[in-house]
């Protein structure tokens, strides 16, 4: 039971802070992809930039041990973002606002949310051979990193990623 608290946890603060700022409405998602409200890139670059800058810190103090990088599949990352932002705007939420929506009772999250989930998850499942073989060997990269690629400092991209996130941040009112 213990290794599954602090995840409980974590969801549970994750869906509240989607429901409490708005994130998990129908509307602030759509409008997101119509470029009309950009308040979710601007909560997902704080969060990324945040968390990056985090594990710079606890890593230079010691206070995170060094984990090994995993794989980069470039053409298999890219494809499987473009099945998911094209998921997204169908159903008007994301997997993490669904769930949100779901445990708030919403109805109209159930059944596309329920549905997405199945077919992609049976889809997958289907395809596995296929994705496997032909696209997880393009573009494929064995523990390595952006910074492994620019020869940055992890404090510097951290740092430079934050200025980026700023930036748009401004000029995204």
């Amino acid at each position: 039971m213990q290794n599954f608290a602090l995840p409980l946890i974590i969801g549970f603060i994750f869906g509240f802070l989607l429901q409490k700022t708005g994130l998990g409405h129908y509307d602030k998602i759509v409008n997101q992809f119509r470029f009309r409200d950009n308040t979710m890139l601007k909560f997902v670059l704080g969060a990324l930039t945040s968390g990056m800058m985090t594990i710079a810190i606890f890593k230079s103090a010691g206070l995170l041990s060094p984990v090994s990088m995993p794989d980069t599949y470039i053409l298999g990352n890219a494809s499987g973002g473009l099945i998911l932002g094209i998921g997204m705007v169908i159903a008007g939420a994301c997997p993490g606002t669904l769930i949100a929506g779901i445990g708030q009772g919403n109805i109209d999250y159930l059944i596309p949310g329920l549905l997405g989930f199945l077919a992609g998850g049976l889809l997958f499942g289907y395809l596995f051979s296929f994705f496997a073989v032909n696209i997880a060997t393009v573009a494929f990269y064995k523990g390595i990193s952006i910074t492994d690629i620019t020869n940055l400092n992890n404090y510097i991209f951290a740092f430079a990623m934050l200025a980026v996130s700023v930036a748009a941040a401004k000029l995204l009112r």
